[in-house]
C-alpha cells in the first residue's frame, strides 16, 4: 500500500509538472499567435491607410479632371462673346478715320477694353481655383493699413462700375491697422462688389468695415436683383449660377473661390437675399497678430 502511494504522489507530481509545462507552452504560443496577429492588424491597417491615400488621390485627379473639362466648356462658351465684340470693335474703328468720328472710336475702344477686363476676369478665376485645389496658395501674414487697403480696392473698383451705379464705402474713421494677408483680402472684396456690380446695374452698392471685439467685420451690400431662394443653398458650389443671373456674365467660380478664400484667413462668410430686394454678404475675419 505504502508503494501505492509512493507511486500515487510521483504520479501527481508528474501531472502537475506536465500541467506547468504544457500552461508555459501555451503561453508561449499564445504570445507568439498575438504577436503574429498584431502584425498582421498593423499591415491591414497600413494598407486601409494607403487605399484610402489612394481612393483620395484618384478622387482628387477625377475632380481636376472635371475641373479641367467644366473649363473648357466654361471658357469656350464665356470666351466667345467679348473676343467676338473685340474682334467687331477692332474692325469697325479701322472704318471711323475721320475726326469727327471720334466719339463713335471711342465707343468701341471703350467696349474692348470691357471685354479685355471680363477675359482677365475669367482667367483670373481659372488661375486661383487651380492655385487652391492644387495647395499652392499660402497665407502672407503682415501689418497692413486697413485704409490703404480699401483706398486700393475703390481704386480698382472706379473702372468697373458704371456712372449710374455708386458704391458707398463706410469705414472706420481713424486710422486702424490690421494683420492679414493683403492679397487674399483684396480678392475676396473686389469680388464680392464685382458681384454686386453685375447684379446691381440701376442700385446702390456698399462696403461697411466694421471693428469689433475679436473680430473684423466686412459687409458688401447691394439693391439688385437678389438671389431666388431655391438657389441660396447652392451659391457657394462651383460653377453654380443662380437662375435668375443665367444671362449674367460669369463662370460661376466667383463665390467659390471667396469661400475658400476666406477659410484661408481663417474667417467665415455668409449672406442675407431676397429676390429683387437686394443681397448683404458678411465676412467675419478673427484678428490676428504677429
Amino acid at each position: 500500500i505504502i508503494h501505492d502511494l509512493s507511486d500515487i504522489k510521483n504520479a501527481q507530481k508528474e501531472i502537475i509538472r506536465m500541467n506547468a509545462t504544457l500552461e508555459e507552452k501555451v503561453e508561449k504560443r499564445t504570445n507568439e499567435l498575438e504577436s503574429v496577429v498584431n502584425q498582421l492588424l498593423t499591415v491591414n491597417r497600413k494598407l486601409e491607410e494607403n487605399e484610402e491615400r489612394l481612393r483620395k488621390s484618384l478622387e482628387k485627379e477625377k475632380e481636376l479632371n472635371d475641373l479641367k473639362s467644366r473649363f473648357v466648356s466654361t471658357a469656350s462658351h464665356e470666351f466667345r462673346t467679348p473676343l467676338s465684340t473685340i474682334l467687331s470693335s477692332a474692325s469697325l474703328i479701322e472704318k471711323y478715320a475721320e475726326a469727327d468720328q471720334q466719339p463713335k472710336r471711342t465707343r468701341h475702344t471703350q467696349r474692348i477694353r470691357d471685354s479685355v477686363r471680363h477675359l482677365t476676369a475669367i482667367l483670373n478665376d481659372f488661375l486661383s481655383i487651380s492655385k487652391l485645389e492644387e495647395g499652392e496658395w499660402e497665407v502672407n501674414w503682415a501689418e497692413y493699413s486697413l485704409s490703404d487697403i480699401l483706398a486700393l480696392i475703390k481704386e480698382q473698383m472706379s473702372d468697373l462700375y458704371e456712372k449710374k451705379q455708386n458704391i458707398e464705402f463706410s469705414i472706420p474713421h481713424c486710422p486702424q491697422l490690421i494683420v492679414t494677408d493683403k492679397h487674399i483680402l483684396t480678392n475676396i472684396l473686389i469680388n464680392l462688389l464685382s458681384n454686386a456690380v453685375k447684379y446691381c446695374p440701376n442700385g446702390q452698392i456698399g462696403l461697411i468695415v466694421k471693428e469689433q471685439e475679436k473680430h473684423w467685420l466686412f459687409c458688401v451690400w447691394d439693391k439688385g436683383i437678389g438671389i431666388p431662394k431655391s438657389d441660396q443653398k447652392h451659391l457657394f458650389e462651383r460653377f453654380f449660377r443662380a437662375s435668375n443671373a443665367v444671362n449674367i456674365q460669369g463662370t460661376g467660380l466667383g463665390l467659390n473661390i471667396v469661400k475658400q478664400y476666406v477659410k484661408k484667413l481663417s474667417g467665415k462668410i455668409y449672406f442675407e437675399s431676397s429676390e429683387n430686394q437686394g443681397t448683404q454678404f458678411f465676412v467675419e475675419l478673427p484678428k490676428q497678430s504677429i
